[in-house]
């Protein structure tokens, strides 16, 4: 039974949202769920594995892509227990605390993710309009700093949000709509005075993803009129050939986001079961396709990975 007039009890217990008319066939979607997991999981270990093994790799391109692989595989981590665990009739409900938990990770990884596509940007800015520089630019130090740095801006700055949904009072239905949790699906089963949530939440939307999506834009802006001033067609071509990857990754993660988004704001009319889909899509497009990606364009760890499989056949 819910607890619905005290803000501070910790036993409330929220239902999850699986796939609304679908339920019959939850057995074969969660296959489907289940090799999706498997692939992200596996896809950015062998990324991280590749990179942490090869010395030819330990340069700051590489870094940043091992950055954004465990970005990715935190994010199939912090969801995989709720989204399968509905699907295999293991979870229905999750409990005030688990609950804030997963909202603070899955906000905090997508922030982070947004942060390392930033900084992806300024490495390739930095190789192709300043190549001399590049290497005493990016020191190794340096790099540790830009981490550490998105680190504080990722997981720091929504933690007042993010605690204030503890002293909540939850005092409508206790129905979640998606099988996890997230910040503004609990701010709209809370009866307290939500303002502070929202007006921060709607800035720290400004200040991360949006201004990281404009500073990306500004950065290819730059890249192009660098590119576009060498006189060798195949010089422009190898030069852009080395950002395709991260434009793929960067459209791979905003796209979901600006879908939901839309979803949200211009589809309460439509069906839970798209609002569903796409916040699915969300959560696990972006950790799905980027070693996908990465593992194709990029001739570096695409070679590594054949070496790899060849040498474990023979």
């Amino acid at each position: 039974m819910f607890v619905l007039t005290s803000p501070n009890i910790t036993s409330s217990l929220f239902f999850l949202t699986g796939l609304p008319g679908l339920e019959k066939s939850y057995t074969w979607i969660s296959l489907l769920f289940f090799s999706i997991y498997a692939m992200v999981l596996l896809g950015n270990c062998m990324i991280l594995h590749v990179i942490q093994t090869d010395p030819s790799l330990h340069e700051p391109m590489f870094y940043f892509l091992a950055m954004l692989a465990f970005t990715d595989l935190c994010m199939g981590l912090s969801t995989v227990y709720t989204v399968l665990g509905i699907l295999w009739g293991i979870v229905q409900e999750i409990t005030l605390d688990a609950c804030i938990l997963q909202t603070y990770f899955i906000h905090g990884l997508s922030c982070m993710e947004s942060s390392v596509l930033l900084a992806m940007s300024f490495d390739r800015y930095v190789a192709i309009c300043n190549p001399l520089r590049y290497t005493t630019i990016l020191t190794n130090p340096r790099i540790i700093q830009i981490g550490v740095a998105i680190l504080i801006r990722s997981f720091l700055f929504i933690t007042p949000p993010i605690i204030r949904l503890k002293f909540f009072n939850y005092c409508r239905p206790h129905i979640l709509s998606h099988s996890f949790c997230l910040h503004q699906d609990l701010l709209r089963l809370a009866c307290s005075d939500i303002h502070f949530n929202s007006f921060y939440a709607l800035a720290l939307v400004i200040c991360t993803l949006l201004l990281d999506s404009l500073l990306i834009l500004i950065s290819y802006i730059l890249i192009l009129h660098s590119v576009l001033a060498i006189a060798s067609r195949e010089e422009r071509l190898k030069s852009f050939q080395t950002c395709v990857s991260h434009i793929c990754a960067v459209l791979v993660f905003y796209i979901p986001i600006i879908g939901l988004t839309m979803v949200h704001r211009f589809g309460k009319h439509l069906s839970p079961l798209v609002h569903v889909l796409m916040g699915n899509i969300y959560i696990l497009f972006p950790p799905l396709m980027n070693p996908i990606i990465y593992s194709i364009k990029t001739q570096q760890i695409r070679s590594r990975i054949q070496r790899w499989f060849s040498l474990k056949k023979e």
